[in-house]
C-alpha cells in the first residue's frame, strides 16, 4: 500500500492550498467534538470566504498532531449524505491538514452533488473518520459492521474503499462487490483485499469501529 494517496469520490484537480491563515479558536468542548468541529469550520470558512485553514493553528490534540488517513462525511439534518471525500493513506503532514483539504473537497468536489451553498452551511452535519492501516486479509474474515475494506485489481492500479457500518451493507459480499465496482473492476477478475478499521468522530459522539 504505498505510493501517493488520492481523494476517493473526489475530482482529479488541483487540490486547495491555503491562501491565507485563517485562525482557528474552537469555542469549549471535548476534545472528541473538536475533531468533526474542525471539519466544520474548514468547510464555512472555505465556502463564505474562499480559504482554507491553516492546519498549524488547529487545535493541539495529539491525535491532530499525527499523520493519518481519514474520510469526511457531510449530511443534511434529515440524514442525507451531501458528500464524502478521504484518502486511503495519509498525504499530509498531519491528521489535522487532513481533515482540512478532505472537508473542503467533500464539499466542493465529490461528483455526485453540486458544490455546497453558504445557505445550506447552517442545515449540515459532520462527521470524520479516522483509518487505521490497511492490513492484507481474505474474504472470510470481512465483516462490513467492523472493518471496513478497500479492493485491488491485480496489478494495483485500481483500487475501490468502503468504509464500514454503512447503512443498507449487510454482507460482506455486498461490501466487496460496492468497492470494486467504485473501482470499475469487473466482479470476475480475481482481487486483492485489505481490511482496516475506523475511529468516527461525529458532531455528538465517537465510534470505534471495533467496539
Amino acid at each position: 500500500m504505498s505510493g501517493d494517496a488520492k481523494p476517493l469520490d473526489g475530482t482529479h484537480g488541483p487540490t486547495p492550498r491555503p491562501s491565507g491563515r485563517a485562525e482557528i479558536t474552537p469555542p469549549e468542548q471535548s476534545d472528541e467534538a473538536q475533531i468533526p468541529a474542525l471539519a466544520r469550520r474548514a468547510v464555512e470558512t472555505y465556502v463564505r470566504e474562499r480559504r482554507v485553514l491553516d492546519g498549524d493553528r488547529a487545535p493541539g490534540l495529539s491525535v491532530l498532531l499525527q499523520p493519518a488517513a481519514c474520510f469526511v462525511s457531510i449530511k443534511t439534518v434529515s440524514g442525507d449524505l451531501r458528500g464524502c471525500i478521504g484518502t486511503i493513506e495519509p498525504s499530509r503532514r498531519t491528521l489535522a491538514e487532513e481533515i482540512i483539504i478532505n472537508a473542503v473537497n467533500a464539499a466542493t468536489r465529490d461528483p455526485r452533488f453540486i458544490p455546497v451553498e453558504e445557505r445550506e452551511l447552517p442545515s449540515l452535519r459532520y462527521s470524520v473518520d479516522v483509518l487505521s492501516e490497511p492490513e492484507p486479509t481474505r474474504f472470510k474474515s470481512l465483516n462490513p459492521s467492523l472493518y471496513g475494506v478497500i479492493v485491488e485489481d491485480q496489478t494495483g492500479t485500481r483500487r475501490g474503499l468502503l468504509l464500514p457500518d454503512i447503512e443498507g451493507v449487510e454482507t460482506s459480499t455486498q461490501q466487496m462487490q460496492i468497492a470494486a465496482r467504485k473501482a470499475g473492476i469487473d466482479p470476475d477478475e480475481p482481487l486483492r483485499l485489505f481490511r482496516f478499521q475506523v475511529t468516527r468522530f461525529r458532531e455528538f459522539g465517537k465510534h470505534t469501529s471495533s467496539d
